[in-house]
């Protein structure tokens, strides 16, 4: 391996970790209703689940409501089943064309609780970069020792390396600070 597909290798993993925290991060509720809210969720219908984004549009027209309109009718209820067994602590009204989903205001504890998730996740997002910053030395360090590349490259790469998980780590931080601000807005 040279090492510029070493650096390459653990960009793409930290990027991926780094996209991954935001995936997690939109699924924390804050006070405001958020259509990925329900991303997540996955909608028995037609004998498989499927992602709800598959069977039906999500929007949220209001700042404390969500609307989710079935693309095929028929799958009104599987939807608000889907709902019920989940964990989003949600309960739909279905008028048989749309499921609407009230968002209560949240308490301060449970804001709390959503800030200690949201440290939780970014802390986990610093970990797995720190590996992937393990695994690119540990690449550098064998291919110095197979002859692929010189010492000095070597010491060239775990530079790069140093460089992108400080722009990975801070860009997880700056991530949850800002949702742990949305959390907190009443």
């Amino acid at each position: 391996m040279t090492t510029d597909e070493i650096l390459l290798d653990v960009e793409e993993r930290m990027e991926k970790a780094v996209r991954k925290l935001k995936e997690d991060l939109a699924g924390i509720r804050t006070g405001r209703a958020n259509p990925a809210l329900v991303d997540s969720l996955k909608v028995e219908v037609y004998g498989s689940a499927a992602p709800i984004k598959q069977v039906a549009s999500v929007g949220a027209p209001e700042p404390n409501q969500i609307v989710i309109r079935p693309y095929d009718p028929g799958t009104l209820k599987d939807i608000e089943k889907a709902i019920l067994s989940s964990d989003l602590g949600l309960n739909p009204q279905n008028d048989g064309r749309i499921i609407r989903l009230g968002i209560p205001p949240l308490s301060t504890e449970v804001r709390r609780k959503m800030v200690g998730r949201v440290k939780e996740l970014a802390e986990e997002t610093k970990v797995a970069v720190r590996n992937i910053r393990r695994d690119g030395n540990k690449q550098a360090d064998a291919g110095e020792k197979n002859k692929d590349f010189s010492e000095d490259d070597r010491d060239q790469v775990k530079e790069e390396i140093q460089k992108l998980i400080k722009t990975y780590e801070s860009q997880a931080t700056e991530l949850a600070k800002a949702r742990e601000k949305e959390v907190m807005e009443e």
